[in-house]
């Protein structure tokens, strides 16, 4: 009987047990592809005993060999035609820092307008980075702390009020198709049953 197929299926199974989920990268926080590598050490300790035997019609001609070989490894790896060049590392560095230059100058305004934060110990460095930052003109963030994102959403809801959106607050009255019976209104009593 073949048993390729169901080996083959086990062997999947074991294969996705071990398999994560995919999980989105941000490119916008990714410092680029930072693969910068010119080559690497590793240091190895092995140690190997094994034991050979002969065997002959004569006993006297017998004997074991046993070995004991122990062994201690350092390996330099040089990669041939890797891009990590010096100009290249130069390219990444600046990147990086243009990167966190910008994103501080969008944030720096928030941060120096919240007095809470230099109080606290856990923003020191971003407290220390945004001092002499002004905030830019640029300012879309409303007043009343929402996101500018909700707001130009409130007011598509109040242009049109016949539209549901899914997942949303309610803005207005809400309709509700319950009312509330006054008080000297009379329950009806319940049938009976028919035994």
């Amino acid at each position: 009987m073949n048993y390729y197929f169901t080996g083959a299926l086990i062997i999947l199974f074991v294969v996705l047990c071990f398999m994560q989920p995919a999980y989105p990268r941000n490119e916008y926080l990714n410092n680029g592809t930072n693969t910068c590598n010119t080559g690497d050490v590793s240091i190895s300790i092995e140690q190997r005993e094994y034991e050979s035997r002969y065997r002959h019609f004569n006993p006297d001609n017998n004997y074991n060999n046993p070995s004991d070989d122990k062994s201690v490894r350092l390996t330099y790896r040089h990669y041939l035609g890797s891009a990590c060049t010096d100009e290249f590392k130069v390219v990444q560095q600046e990147n990086m820092e243009l990167k966190q230059q910008l994103e501080l100058m969008k944030m720096c305004g928030r941060v120096n307008s919240n007095p809470t934060l230099k109080h606290n110990p856990s923003f020191n460095l971003l407290v220390s980075k945004c001092v002499g930052v002004a905030p830019t003109g640029n300012n879309t963030r409303p007043s009343d702390s929402q996101s500018l994102w909700d707001d130009m959403k409130d007011d598509y809801k109040k242009e049109n009020p016949d539209v549901k959106l899914m997942n949303d607050k309610i803005i207005g009255p809400k309709k509700s198709k319950l009312k509330i019976p006054p008080k000297d209104y009379i329950l009806p009593l319940p049938k009976p049953k028919n035994d």
